[in-house]
Order: structure tokens, then sequence, then C-alpha cells
């Protein structure tokens, strides 16, 4: 704690791991903690310099939790050090465990479940006041708080989340049972929140869902492809994405808006899982090959241009040699333009940790081997077929390993590399690709 012009100034540090609704989460609650006076930390920044320690956690996978529960061990010594420092676990592994992580590390001062976040202000008060331990895992279903403050971590980019949980119950997912059922805000709440990013300086916003194509078919105020034209519409701005889209939920209108909007990129996320009939029904996916390919067809017969990915899962339990051969066999007809691999992870609670034939590690690594050889070189074709192409791209600042060459993604999500001249961040610039590689998109600005 520092003193500045009389008063204490207090940090906050958050370790965020899992999905970009982790990322907004954090924002929220950094928020909601500036009006009690924590200013927070840089993700580099030092953990000893801060007065309160939130780690905001994923369940989705074990090395998710993995990662946690070390970052739980460090941190004791650094409660020792400084017994003032207030130190919470939020997010889905807080939901999934509850009071059994102060049980296993009671040097955790509060547990907040996903639906209590908004009490974090009340919580940190009470605990700085009466220094006992709050855990709050209720996933009772309320009102959707809407309007709080959000101290946003990116300059140019602005999550924005137009619905939280999910209905669908994959077999292998935990989601449902840490997010709750599926709650959209308000179109009038979402579209507010844009432009108060647009004004506050944001290019590009992403609206997100553990399943966006069925926002509203709770309150019946807008559908997704709706939703979509009212954010096209917001004065300034420059680009508006998406994720994460379920297949069976993807409309002919959410084509249709994508391919008549001016700023609605042209780059879907459709994650698939897997390419076998036989395990997208172990997988309670509620849609076939069949459909899923037809879906494609649609994307690509009204948005020629635009990039396709997708997530992929092998070693379902039960995943046999033919299902793996009809994985590869899907995975070169459709021709992603990159694809999120991962090897199943048993997560319990779940239907599929409790299935039989579950398969041996070996095999899951070896087949995630053969399934990222043949990704990889689709993903390389895709990019050079974009050879000599000027593309749009956004700036976004100097890459990580050379300063002077600078960073940006196209459209369709890309990233795009180039010799830094007087661009700024936040400016659009047309490149040629002279270079494309397997991940990233070289060229000159012209």
């Amino acid at each position: 704690m520092k003193i500045m012009d009389g008063k204490a100034k207090r940090y906050v540090k958050f370790l965020v791991y899992g999905c970009q609704m982790n990322v907004s989460d954090a924002e929220r609650m950094a928020g909601q903690l500036a009006t009690i006076g924590y200013e927070r930390l840089a993700d580099d920044a030092d953990m000893a310099k801060a007065d309160l320690l939130i780690i905001n956690t994923c369940a989705v996978r074990e090395t998710a939790e993995d990662k946690v529960y070390g970052k739980i061990g460090e941190i004791k010594s650094l409660k020792r050090k400084n017994p003032d420092l207030i130190f919470g676990i939020t997010g889905c592994m807080a939901q999934k465990e509850s009071d059994s992580l102060i049980k296993r590390a009671p040097h955790i001062d509060f547990v907040l479940g996903t639906s209590k976040v908004h009490e974090l202000t009340r919580v940190v008060q009470e605990i700085e006041r009466e220094h006992g331990h709050i855990v709050d895992t209720d996933l009772t279903e309320t009102e959707l708080p809407d309007g709080g403050p959000i101290v946003r971590d990116g300059k140019l980019s602005a999550w924005v989340p137009i619905m939280y949980g999910c209905n669908n119950f994959c077999t292998y997912c935990i989601v449902p049972y840490v997010r709750g059922r599926e709650r959209s805000r308000r179109p009038e709440d979402v579209v507010r929140e844009v432009e108060q990013a647009v004004a506050q300086g944001y290019k590009e916003v992403t609206l997100l869902g553990q399943n966006v194509n069925s926002y509203g078919k709770d309150h019946k105020l807008a559908t997704f492809a709706e939703l979509l034209k009212m954010v096209d519409q917001v004065k300034g701005i420059k680009r508006v994405r998406f994720m994460t889209s379920h297949p069976k939920d993807l409309s002919d209108e959410v084509i249709e808006a994508i391919a008549q909007g001016e700023h609605l990129c042209e780059h879907i996320h459709l994650p698939v899982q897997y390419g076998s009939n036989h395990l997208l029904k172990a997988m309670n996916r509620v849609y076939t090959v069949e459909s899923y390919r037809e879906l494609v067809r649609k994307i690509r017969e009204r948005i020629p241009h635009a990039s396709l990915t997708t997530d992929l899962i092998v070693g379902f339990p039960g995943e046999t040699e033919e299902d793996f051969a009809q994985m590869l066999a899907f995975l070169k007809e459709i021709r992603y333009d990159s694809a999120y691999t991962f090897i199943y992870s048993k997560r319990s609670g779940t239907p599929a940790a409790a299935m039989d034939n579950q398969v041996d590690e070996a095999v899951k690594k070896e087949r995630l081997n053969a399934l990222m050889a043949v990704q990889n070189q689709i993903s390389l074709e895709k990019n050079q077929a974009l050879l000599d192409s000027v593309q749009e791209v956004m700036v976004e600042g100097p890459s990580k390993n050379d300063p002077a060459v600078w960073t940006g993604h196209t459209r369709t999500n890309k990233i795009v590399l180039f010799n830094h001249q007087d661009e700024q961040p936040g400016d659009f610039i047309q490149v040629k690709i002279t270079h494309p590689q397997t991940w990233v998109l070289k060229g000159i600005r012209v």
C-alpha cells in the first residue's frame, strides 16, 4: 500500500486462466474494485506489490487446475510475509471446488462462484474489517447485474459479453455445471457497452458467449442475427467479432448478417470437436457430420472469403482407429484455416469421465500429433493461397521478437507481420502478403 495525495493507494493483481470470458470477468471485477480504491496492476507486475490478489480460474481442463494449485502454493509465502494481503479465488474452478479450496489452502481468504462476482466489493470490504473466510458459490439464477464500471485490459479490442452460461451439456464439458444456464443480456445494454467502448477509443469488439448463436432465446428481445445488425450500426465501430458458435444453432440469418454487414468480420469459429457421427453422438453435440458439412457449404457459398476455424478433441472415450481415420478425412475435406487441438481430459462431474473405453494416453498423444500434422499442412496451404494478395490490417504494435517488425490482424483474424514505418496502434493499413507461413503472414505496406 502506498500513500498518494494523503490517501492510501491500494493495488489489485489478477492472475487469469482460461477463456476470453474469464478475461472479461476480470475487467469487470477490476471496475468494481476501482470504486473502493484499488488500482489494477499490470499482468507482468510483481505479485508482492499487490494488496489484493485474485486468481480467476478455469476448470475446463485438468492442466488449468494444476497451474492454479501451483500458484496457490506459491502465494502462501507471500501471505506469510504480508499478513494483510487479501487472497481470493474466483471463476469456474472456484464454483466447482467451493469450500474445499479453503480446506486445502487456509491462506485463501475468499472463494466466489461465477454468479457472485458482482458481490466482490462487499466481500473484500468485509474481509478488510473482519479478517475471516468467505465462500459463496450459490449458482441460483439471478438478474444479470449490468451497467457497472469496467477497467479494460487492452487498448484497441474490447471483450463484450452478450450472455452467460450454457444449456448444451456436452458430455465432456464442465461449463454448464459451473456457469449455470443461459442468460442473455438485454440488447440495449450490449449496444450501450459497445458505444462506450468506441467512445473510449476501442476500434474492435468481440461479442462473447458460450454459445452466441442461442442469444436471446430466453428473453426473446432480439436474436443473435438482430443483435449483430444493431452492433454493426454503432457509429465509429470498425470491426465486430464474436465467439463461440455452436453449429446446431448457427442460423441462415446470422450468415446473411455477416455477408451484408459492413463491420462484421468474415471469420467464424465453429467448433466441430470431432469428425465422426459415432463420437459426435457420444459427445452429445446434437448435430451430424452431414449437417455440419451443409453448414460449411452455406457459409462458403454466401461468404466466399471467410476464414473458418474450429476446436478438435482427440482421445475421447470410445474413439477407435476407424473414428480417427474419419476425423482426418473430415479435416482434409473441410480445410479449416486453423484449429485448436486438445487431448481429451477427464472432468469429474461430467458423463464422459465415467464412460468405458478410456483411451490410453500414449495413443492420445500419437493421434494428436497426427492430427496437428494434417492441420498444419492445410493451414500453410490456405495461407499460401494469399500470396500477393492485399489485406486490410489493424495495426496493434511491435512484435514480441523484433521492435522493428510490427503486427496486426486481418478481418479474417490472420496474424500479419510487417516492417514498421510511421504506423500507430489502431491504424488500418493495406499490406501485400509476400511470405505466407503456417501461423503468420508476412508482408509489406502498400
